[in-house]
């Protein structure tokens, strides 16, 4: 069955949505930092913890993980950050 969307990985870096980790006060060095990126295509990209593992067997009836998708935990304050460069629906 065909997807209705698909992740493009020719997809850019465009711009940091909010602050970042070093800002929020959420690492100690450059290794494993959450982020949030939008990319050049308008998708956004989220660097997490993977915890697919954690939750799979926890998720509302209504959630789903594919097989070659990850579900990812990051502080709720780097979203919260964002929230000013994120536009309005």
């Amino acid at each position: 069955m065909a997807r209705v969307w698909e992740a493009d990985p020719s997809a850019l870096f465009m711009r940091r949505l909010g602050k970042s980790a070093a800002e929020l006060g959420k690492t100690e060095d450059d290794d494993g930092c959450p982020d949030i990126w939008e990319l050049d295509n308008g998708d956004i990209a989220v660097i997490g913890r993977d915890l697919t593992a954690d939750y799979r067997s926890r998720l509302p009836a209504d959630a789903s993980i594919a097989a070659d998708e990850r579900l990812v935990v990051i502080p709720g304050v780097t979203l919260r950050a964002a929230k000013p460069d994120i536009g309005d629906a």
